[in-house]
């Protein structure tokens, strides 16, 4: 694979750097650098997500037709790395990454010519109903049912986990239709065009590092339209299917791998090892560093194939398993040496200090403010969008015939 770049991709990627410089103003860079979570501040990311759809670039993996950026793997690949680098927020993706492609494949002229602008412009903003109590990464148990009344589903039920509910204002949402038979097949996906329907409701779930990311919804005679089902009655799980190949692998990974391992380097080079220099200094930890970055290396091989399928119309299929596998160990690994790398300044609580304009003292460096709770919540990561063992078992399935 020759990884070296053309003339045109260095233009491209020039281009890139201009714009960033040009319209990454330092608050929305201080969003990026201070994100403990999956995403950003979720008033930076939406503000982040205007700015590059003004551009037309807020929707990288889509088609031109519906209003994508036409870019091909590479593109897409240098346009995540030099964001990254600059600390670009991360934009709450839910409606470009998931339910967009969803919509492309399985809704109806209406409903592509209804969303999918929306979402591109950056003026709905999409939650996933997806996790209940009870029923996490086994979804065919879930419970949440959808009974038809006339021209509407009336839901009853609960979901959790719900990444932003309490910022977005559509949701897209796994029912229960119908009892008989397996689970898997008595399973809808519907839209709700609106968080403030009555009788949804949304709680709010406080994380161990004291951020407000995650939520559960409670449904209470809500009422959806028949017409906002997407695909067709009690083949949601065929639709979810689709939907979670492109959770799991239709973003790149390795551009915030990098910059993590970067992290903590900038953290091993400020504290001190056993009373012998700086920690980059000390042999034992410098190994560990380095086997994670050839682990980023590694993956970055199988993402830009990935990438590469995407910018042909394929979409990721098992693959997309390896990549969540792999990315969310690797990224565990590095969250553990940069809690390793600041000590015992890792355990201070100072949650205001990742705060958009906080300009106090703190205990924690600077460079590890985001440190713990990067390494508290991505303790998820190996078990949000379908848990890792479950991704074992769809690879044994699917790649191996076991």
């Amino acid at each position: 694979m020759d990884l070296s770049l053309s003339p045109q991709d260095q233009a491209f990627r020039d281009e890139v750097r201009a714009f960033l410089d040009e319209n990454l103003s330092e608050d929305l860079r201080e969003a990026g650098r201070k994100t403990g979570g999956v995403f950003a501040e979720m008033e930076a990311g939406l503000r982040w997500h205007k700015v590059l759809a003004r551009r037309g670039w807020s929707a990288p993996t889509w088609p031109v037709e519906h209003g994508g950026t036409g870019w091909n793997a590479t593109q897409r690949y240098i346009f995540a790395r030099e964001s990254t680098a600059v600390d670009a927020p991360r934009i709450f993706s839910m409606g470009l990454r998931m339910v967009g492609p969803v919509i492309m494949k399985y809704g109806t002229a209406e409903q592509k010519a209804k969303y999918l602008p929306a979402i591109v412009a950056g003026d709905i903003v999409f939650c996933q109903g997806y996790s209940e109590p009870g029923s996490g990464s086994d979804l065919a148990s879930l419970k949440t049912r959808a009974v038809r009344d006339g021209g509407d589903y009336v839901i009853n039920g609960t979901k959790i986990w719900t990444t932003g509910a309490h910022v977005a204002d559509h949701m897209f949402c796994l029912v229960r239709t119908a009892t008989e038979g397996k689970p898997q097949d008595g399973i809808s996906f519907v839209l709700i065009d609106s968080m403030d329907t009555p009788g949804l409701s949304v709680k709010p779930i406080i994380t161990l590092a004291g951020d407000h990311e995650v939520n559960q919804v409670f449904f209470d005679n809500v009422r959806t339209p028949v017409a906002n089902r997407i695909g067709p009655e009690n083949a949601g799980w065929t639709v979810a299917k689709y939907l979670l190949e492109f959770e799991r692998g239709g973003d790149a990974y390795t551009p915030n791998l990098y910059a993590r391992i970067e992290d903590v380097r900038r953290i091993a080079r400020e504290e001190a090892a056993d009373g012998s220099g700086r920690l980059i200094e000390e042999r034992g930890f410098t190994e560990r560093l380095a086997e994670a970055e050839l682990a980023i290396q590694a993956l970055e091989m199988i993402e830009l194939q990935v990438l590469s399928d995407l910018s042909k119309g394929r979409n990721p299929g098992a693959v997309s398993s390896q990549m969540k596998i792999r990315g969310s160990e690797t990224l565990q690994a590095i969250d553990h040496l940069g809690i390793e790398a600041l000590a015992w300044y890792a355990a201070p609580f100072e949650p205001e200090a990742r705060s958009i304009g906080h300009n106090r003292p703190t205990i924690v460096p600077e460079a590890g403010i985001t440190a713990m709770p990067l390494y508290l919540n991505n303790r998820a990561s190996t078990i949000y969008a379908g848990s890792n063992e479950i991704q074992r078992n769809i690879i044994a399935k699917a790649v191996m015939g076991l």
